[in-house]
């Protein structure tokens, strides 16, 4: 083996040694998500320059759009996000509303969408945009288990993100967790809105989010609701009044039963 070589492969080895320790990772810069006890685990927020990902089952791809949605605007501040879908993505959930994002509270115009014709392209696309320090968020959205995206891949996308400053939010749709080098990771599943005004037809966007994986903190579930307005996450809003009251004018059941045995 040449020196080169020998050269070029200690240098890996000494980036990754850094990834895997957590003096680099702590001093990382976190952005709050609002949400009291989610961000009491993660040391102060979500970590900036670092690989985080998100799973769900195919059913549940909406409710973990709209999380990533709510992750990546809260961690890309002003700065322009870009999206990395494959092709079949589309295929199977349909393209990404600028309307909703609107709804949501964050500004189309900064996202940028890339449509990846398959897994390599969106790996390879993914990671030159993390070497880009202009962006303040790339996600990367895949379908299913997929045999590129392997230990050596999320390794070169976290080094990439330490490198600029860039935060990767990484998407899978249907697919089973796997090592890697996310600093965390999530399992979200879609929860009740709570009932609105009358004017409103729907209620604010709320989220089951399972902690999966936390490389320097505790793990948790919450139930977490995106704020429209302010742009970021809180605990879930409680409702003292019933959602219907009884009839007013309909006797009591029981009193009725009691006078017709008597």
């Amino acid at each position: 083996m040449s020196s080169a070589r020998i050269s070029a492969l200690a240098t890996l080895r000494g980036q990754i040694e850094r990834i895997e320790t957590a003096e680099v990772v702590h001093h990382h810069d976190r952005v709050a998500l609002g949400h009291g006890e989610a961000d009491a685990a993660l040391k102060g927020g979500l970590a900036r320059a670092a690989i985080h990902e998100v799973f769900c089952e195919g059913r549940q791809g909406t409710a973990a759009t709209g999380f990533v949605m709510g992750l990546a605007g809260r961690v890309s501040g002003q700065r322009p996000l870009l999206w990395v879908r494959q092709d079949f993505s589309e295929l199977e959930t349909g393209a990404l509303s600028m309307s909703g994002l609107a709804e949501l509270g964050l500004d189309p115009r900064r996202v940028v969408m890339v449509r990846a014709a398959d897994v390599e392209s969106a790996l390879r696309t993914s990671a030159d945009a993390l070497a880009c320090d202009a962006l303040g968020a790339v996600v990367l959205e895949l379908w299913g288990d997929v045999r590129q995206f392997d230990l050596v891949a999320s390794r070169k996308l976290t080094l990439a993100a330490q490198s600029s400053g860039v935060t990767g939010l990484m998407l899978r749709m249907a697919a089973q967790p796997l090592p890697s080098t996310a600093e965390t990771r999530w399992m979200l599943r879609a929860a009740h809105s709570p009932p609105g005004p009358v004017w409103s037809a729907w209620g604010a966007p709320r989220f089951d989010a399972e902690l999966l994986r936390n490389r320097h903190g505790p793990c948790g579930r919450w139930i977490m609701e995106w704020n429209c307005d302010e742009c970021q996450f809180s605990e879930s809003s409680t409702y003292s009044q019933p959602v219907a009251a009884a009839p007013a004018h309909r006797p009591d059941p029981a009193l009725l039963q009691q006078r017709r045995a008597g």
